[in-house]
C-alpha cells in the first residue's frame, strides 16, 4: 500500500509539471523578446511576475530565473505592463530584442494582508489589533515557532521555561490574566485550533516536549498575532489570552522550484554559575565546623597543607556541559498551474543538549495542495506528520551540579561512580545520573485539515473543513542500579504510553458584496465542532537481576509496580458571526458574536456568549486632509471593545469525583474508593473584556509605518480554589471569584529606506503593561503560595519574603539579636527588618512583597540590511523592570560546609572581615526567602546576526541553478544583564510563581552556517 502511495504522489507531480509546462497557441510574430525582472536593491531575479503588452490580452509570467520571452504580432515599439504582489507596478518601453526590468518593493501592498480568523482581509481596511511576525524573524529559527515571537510583536512577552532542546516557551499575550487557568494564546494552524498543552504520560522526570516542536518552522508562511477582543472574539470562549495564527507555505501558479537548505553549528552554555573550587569549599566548610565547635581549632575538616595540595577539585559544571552539535536538512518542493498548486516538503533536525546525553530530533514531512476543481468549486489539503525523539535532563540535575562540593570525586580508587555528596546533605552522582540514566521521549504527530469551497452564489461561498489532531507519545526511564538513585530499587524502569485525538468540523457561509461602488459588506456565518480524546497507561518493575535489558524487558523485575490509566474527554459546539462593513473606505464597522457550549462547565453554564464591536476612520480619505497627503500617506484611527473567554481549567472541574485508595482491613489489602471534588454546576467561564484604542499612521510614502495601541483589559469570574466550611467534608472548591487587570501601550515602527545598492528594513517595538489584582473570593485580601503572594492591588507574581538589614556586629547581639530569626543571635547572621513593628523578626510575621517578575516594558528591533549581494539581518529583544527569584542563589548561599556555595562565601562574615554583608558560615543554617535572592532581570540580548551572502548569477546559472545563498548565523551571542543566573529570560510558566530560576536547564549560546540551493 505504501509503495503504491508514493507512485500515485510522483505520478501526480509529474503530471503538475506537465500542466505547468503547456504552452498556449501562438500568435503571428512580427518581434521576439527576451527579457528577465529583477529585484531593484537585491538585483536577484523575481519569479511569478505577470508580464504583459499594454493594450492586449498577450501576458507572460516569469519563471525561477526571473526570465520571460514573447513571441508577438505586435511591432516596435511597445509598452509592457509589469506587475508582481509585493511591487510598485511598471510601465516599460521596448525598442530591442532584449530588455532587464527593475521593480521597487511596495511597503504599503506588502502590508495589504492579514490573516484573522475564519478568512483573510486587507491591512487598510482591517479594524482590529493584530501584528504580522516579520520574515527575518521567520527564518531566524530552526527550533520552533514561538521563538519567532520573541521581540517580534508588541505585547507578547515570550520567555524560555527551560533550555532543554525541544521545550516549550511561555507566552503571554498582553499579560497574564488567569490565576489557576491556562494562559497560553490559542494557536490555529491552517485554520485548526491548537492550545498547546503538554502531552505526557507522567513517566518522564524532567521538562515535557514542547508538542509544538514537531512544527517546522521552515515550513511556515506567515505568523500573525491576534491582540485586541475585535480580532479574538470570533474564538470565544478560546480567545481571552490572544490568538496566534499560522499559515504554511503554499505552492505558486506556473512556478515549480526545488529548494534544498542545510546548516550546521555548535552551541554552548551561555555562561556558568560562580561557585567555589576545591580550596574555597574546603576553607568554607573549616569554618562551617569551627562556627560549631570552636573547641576542635580552625581546621577540623583539611589542614592548609591538604588544601594546598587540592588544585581545583572537580569542575562539575565542566562535566556536564559541553560543546554540542545542530545540523538541519530541509528540502521543500513548490509548483504549481492555474488549477493546482502544491507544496511538498522534509525536515531533519537534530539538536544536541549543551548537557550531555541529552538533545532533541525531529524528522517531519508536509503536503500542502489547493486545486479549483471548477470556477465556483475549490479544495485543499494540509497535511503534516513529524516524529520527535528526546533525550532528556532529569529534574534535580542541574541544582545538583552546583551543589556537589568540588572536593566529591566522580569515580572512586576502584572505577565504580562515586554515588553521592559524602556529607550530610544528599545529592546524587550526576555525572552518574547523566550517563547511565534514561530519560526519553517519543512523539508522533499527525495534524491535517481538508476543506471545500464552493460558490452557492456569486457572491456567497459556503466552506465546509475537517480536521484531525493525532498525537501519540511514549515514555521510558530506567534508573540503573550502579547509581545512588537506583540502589534502594536495584533498577527501577517505568514506561508509558498517552494518546490525544482530536478532531474538527467548521462550516461557515461567506456574502461578499460591493453596492454601488461605496458600500463594501462581508458577512460571516457558521458552525463548529471541536472534540478531543486523552488516555493513558503506565507501568514499570523494580528489583531487577541485572541493567542488561533495562526498560525493555519488564518481566525480569521482580517487582512489578502497580499501574496507572485513565481516560479524560473534552467537546466544544460553536456558532459564530461577523459582519464587516465600509463605506467607501474611510469608515469602518465590524461586529462579531460567538457562542460556545463546553463540556467542562457546570451544567447550568455550559454556553457562553462572546460579542465584539470595532470602528475605524480612515482619515486621509477625507478631503480636507489633502493638504498634509505628501507627507502622511495613511491615518488611521480604530477603536474596538469585546468579550472573550477561557475554558483551560481540565476536564471534569465542575463534577464530584471519586479517587481509588488502598487500605489494610486485617491482614488483606483492599480497593475502596473516596471523594476528591465536591459538585459545583455553576461553574463557568473567566469573561475578559477588553477596550483598546489605536492609530496607523504611513509617513514619507509609506517608508515609515506606526502604529499605537492603548488597552485595558479585565477578567473577572477567576476560576479560583476558595476555602469552604470543613462541614462539607472538602477544605477547598474551585468557583468563580475574583478579578484581574491588564493595560498598557503598544508602539511599532516599521521603516524601508534605500539609496542605490543599500536597502535597510527595519521594525522597533516596545510595550508597557501594567498587571494588577482587583479582587479575590470570598472578599479575601491576599493569599500566600510559598514564596509568592496573591494580594489586591499587586500585580500577579509578586514575590514575598523579608528585608535584609545588613550583618549582626559583636557590640549588638543584644539590641538587634532579635532580628537575625534565631534563637541564640550570633555576630556574622544576617538581620531582617521588623515589618510588623513588634520588636524581633520572624519569617511568618515579617515578610511583605519584595519585587514581582512583571516587566516595566519589553521591546524589539529587527534590522535587515542589503548591500549588493549582502545581507544582515539583526534582531535586538529585550526586557526592563522584571525581577527573578534566584533559587539557585538561594541554595548557594546557605554557607553551610555540607553542599558547594557561591563565590560570595569569599567574603564572608568573620572577626576580621565585618565590614560585608555577606553572612557567616555555620552548619545548620535556617533557610530565610529575602529580598537578598530577588535580582533584577532585565536584559538586552542580541537574539540573532544573520550574515548572508547571495551568488551572483553568472557563477551559478552554467549548473541551472536559480539561486545559492550562504549565511552565518550566532544566536544569543551577546546579553547585557546585571542577573547573576545562568540567564535572565527564564520563568517556570506559572501565572502565581513566574521569574523563579531554581534548576532549569540553561540557555544556549550558538553559531551555524548554512547553504541554501534553489534549481
Amino acid at each position: 500500500m505504501k509503495k503504491k502511495l508514493n507512485i500515485l504522489l510522483w505520478l501526480s507531480i509529474f503530471l503538475i509539471s506537465l500542466g505547468i509546462n503547456a504552452q498556449s497557441t501562438k500568435p503571428m510574430i512580427n518581434s521576439t523578446l527576451d527579457g528577465v525582472v529583477i529585484d531593484e536593491i537585491t538585483k536577484q531575479p523575481i519569479p511569478g511576475v505577470n508580464v504583459q503588452i499594454k493594450g492586449i490580452t498577450h501576458s507572460v509570467i516569469t519563471d525561477l530565473d526571473g526570465k520571460f520571452s514573447f513571441q508577438t504580432g505586435q511591432k516596435y515599439p511597445y509598452i509592457l505592463v509589469v506587475t508582481s504582489i509585493g511591487y510598485v507596478n511598471k510601465e516599460q518601453i521596448v525598442n530591442d530584442k532584449f530588455i532587464q526590468i527593475t521593480l521597487k518593493e511596495d511597503v504599503k501592498e506588502l502590508n495589504e494582508v492579514v490573516v484573522i480568523g475564519y478568512g483573510t482581509t486587507s491591512k487598510k481596511d482591517y479594524t482590529g489589533a493584530a501584528e504580522t511576525v516579520s520574515k527575518q524573524a521567520l527564518r531566524s529559527t530552526q527550533r520552533s515557532l514561538e521563538s519567532a515571537l520573541q521581540g517580534s510583536v508588541a505585547g507578547v512577552n515570550v520567555t524560555q521555561t527551560s533550555g532543554q532542546p525541544g521545550s516549550g516557551l511561555s507566552i503571554r499575550v498582553r499579560g497574564g490574566s488567569s490565576i489557576q487557568g491556562g494562559n497560553e494564546p490559542l494557536y490555529v494552524i491552517d485554520g485548526f485550533p491548537i492550545y498547546n498543552s503538554d502531552v505526557t504520560s507522567g513517566v518522564l522526570s524532567g521538562s515535557a516536549t514542547n508538542p509544538l516542536s514537531s512544527i517546522n518552522p521552515a515550513d511556515i508562511e506567515s505568523i500573525t498575532v491576534l491582540k485586541d477582543a475585535s480580532s479574538t472574539a470570533i474564538y470565544g470562549s478560546r480567545g481571552a489570552n490572544g490568538v496566534v495564527i499560522v499559515t504554511t507555505k503554499k505552492g505558486k501558479s506556473n512556478i515549480m522550484a526545488v529548494n534544498y537548505d542545510y546548516s550546521i553549528g555548535q552551541q554552548e552554555v551561555r555562561k556558568k554559575v560562580s561557585v567555589l573550587d576545591a580550596a574555597g569549599f574546603s576553607r568554607l566548610r573549616n569554618a562551617a565546623l569551627f562556627d560549631t565547635n570552636p573547641s576542635l581549632g580552625p581546621n577540623q575538616y583539611l589542614s592548609e597543607a591538604q588544601i594546598a595540595q587540592l588544585g581545583k577539585g572537580v569542575d562539575w559544571q565542566d562535566e556536564a556541559f559541553r560543546t554540542a552539535q545542530t545540523q538541519n536538512h530541509q528540502l521543500s518542493i513548490t509548483g504549481g498551474n492555474n488549477q493546482t498548486k502544491y507544496a511538498i516538503s522534509g525536515n531533519y533536525f537534530n539538536q544536541e543538549g549543551i548537557i550531555k546525553n541529552t538533545g532533541f530530533e525531529r524528522l517531519s514531512g508536509r503536503i500542502n495542495l489547493d486545486s479549483k476543481l471548477s470556477d465556483k468549486s475549490r479544495f485543499g489539503v494540509n497535511l503534516s506528520i513529524a516524529e520527535t525523539k528526546s533525550k532528556v535532563a532529569p529534574s534535580g540535575l542541574v541544582t545538583a551540579l552546583l551543589s556537589m562540593p568540588p572536593t566529591a570525586t566522580i569515580y572512586e580508587a576502584d572505577g565504580s561512580y562515586t554515588l553521592r555528596n559524602p556529607f550530610e546533605n544528599i545529592f546524587s552522582n550526576p555525572i552518574a545520573t547523566l550517563n547511565e540514566r534514561k530519560n526519553r521521549a517519543i512523539n508522533t504527530r499527525t495534524l491535517g485539515t481538508v476543506f471545500g469551497e464552493y460558490d452557492l452564489l456569486e457572491n456567497l461561498v459556503l466552506k465546509v473543513s475537517f480536521g484531525a489532531d493525532l498525537i501519540a507519545n511514549k515514555e521510558t526511564t530506567y534508573i540503573p542500579s550502579t547509581i545512588y538513585e537506583g540502589l534502594i530499587t536495584n533498577g527501577e524502569a517505568k514506561i508509558g504510553n498517552s494518546n490525544n485525538k482530536t478532531w474538527l468540523n467548521e462550516n461557515t457561509l461567506t456574502y461578499t458584496k460591493v453596492f454601488n461602488d461605496v458600500h463594501s459588506l462581508n458577512v460571516l456565518a457558521g458552525y463548529t465542532q471541536q472534540s478531543s480524546t486523552r488516555d493513558f497507561v503506565t507501568t514499570g518493575s523494580q528489583q531487577f537481576v541485572n541493567d542488561i535489558t533495562s526498560d525493555n524487558s519488564l518481566q525480569s523485575g521482580n517487582l512489578a509496580l502497580i499501574p496507572t490509566s485513565g481516560e479524560s474527554k473534552w467537546a466544544l459546539n460553536s456558532y459564530l458571526s461577523r459582519v464587516n462593513y465600509n463605506y467607501d473606505s474611510k469608515y469602518y464597522l465590524t461586529a462579531s458574536i460567538r457562542a460556545d457550549g463546553s463540556s467542562r462547565f457546570g451544567k447550568n453554564n455550559k454556553w457562553g456568549y462572546f460579542p465584539s464591536v470595532a470602528a475605524a476612520w480612515q482619515i486621509d480619505r477625507e478631503n480636507f486632509f489633502s493638504p498634509l497627503s505628501n507627507v502622511i500617506n495613511s491615518f488611521k484611527l480604530r477603536t474596538s471593545y469585546g468579550s472573550t473567554g477561557n475554558q483551560e481549567i481540565g476536564e471534569y472541574q465542575s463534577l464530584s469525583t471519586l479517587s481509588s485508595v488502598k487500605y489494610l482491613f486485617g491482614d488483606q489489602i483492599y480497593t475502596g474508593f473516596t471523594p476528591t471534588r465536591i459538585a459545583n454546576d455553576d461553574l463557568g467561564w473567566e469573561l475578559t473584556n477588553q477596550f483598546d484604542a489605536g492609530i496607523d499612521l504611513g509617513i514619507f510614502n509609506n517608508k515609515v509605518f506606526l502604529t499605537l495601541d492603548a488597552y485595558r483589559k479585565t477578567t473577572k469570574n477567576l476560576l479560583l480554589d476558595v476555602q469552604i466550611p470543613y462541614t462539607s467534608g472538602f477544605t477547598s472548591s474551585l468557583q468563580n471569584f475574583g478579578s484581574v487587570q491588564n493595560q498598557g501601550i503598544e508602539l511599532g515602527i516599521n521603516t524601508s529606506l534605500s539609496n542605490g545598492d543599500f536597502a535597510w528594513t527595519s521594525n522597533f517595538n516596545i510595550a508597557f503593561n501594567k498587571n494588577k489584582v482587583l479582587a479575590l473570593g470570598s472578599d479575601a485580601e491576599f493569599y500566600t503560595f510559598g514564596n509568592y503572594i496573591l494580594k489586591v492591588g499587586d500585580p500577579l507574581g509578586s514575590f514575598y519574603g523579608a528585608v535584609t538589614d545588613g550583618i549582626l556586629q559583636t557590640a549588638d547581639i543584644a539590641t538587634k539579636g532579635a532580628f537575625t530569626g534565631n534563637a541564640t543571635p550570633k555576630a556574622g547572621d544576617r538581620l531582617y527588618k521588623d515589618i510588623n513593628g513588634d520588636g524581633a523578626f520572624t519569617t511568618a510575621a515579617d515578610r511583605t512583597t519584595i519585587g514581582n517578575a512583571q516587566p516595566d516594558f519589553t521591546f524589539g528591533f529587527s534590522n535587515n540590511f542589503n548591500f549588493r549581494n549582502f545581507e544582515l539581518a539583526v534582531i535586538v529583544q529585550g526586557s526592563v523592570g522584571n525581577d527573578i527569584l534566584n533559587g539557585n542563589s538561594q541554595a548557594l548561599e546557605l554557607f553551610n560546609g555540607q553542599q558547594n556555595a557561591s563565590t560570595s562565601a569569599l567574603d564572608a562574615w568573620t572577626p576580621a572581615n565585618p565590614s560585608t554583608t555577606t553572612p557567616r558560615a555555620k552548619l545548620d543554617p535556617a533557610p530565610v526567602f529575602s529580598n537578598r535572592f530577588v535580582e533584577d532581570g532585565s536584559f538586552v540580548r542580541f537574539k540573532n546576526i544573520t550574515l548572508s551572502y547571495n551568488v551572483p548569477k553568472t557563477l551559478i546559472e552554467k549548473f541551472k541553478l536559480t539561486s545559492v545563498k550562504l549565511r552565518l548565523v550566532g544566536e544569543n551571542l551577546i546579553t547585557l544583564t546585571n542577573y547573576s543566573g545562568f540567564d535572565p529570560e527564564v520563568t517556570n510558566g506559572s501565572s502565581i510563581s513566574p521569574g523563579t530560576d531554581t534548576g532549569i536547564y540553561p540557555t544556549a549560546k550558538s553559531i551555524s552556517a548554512g547553504l541554501s540551493v534553489t534549481f
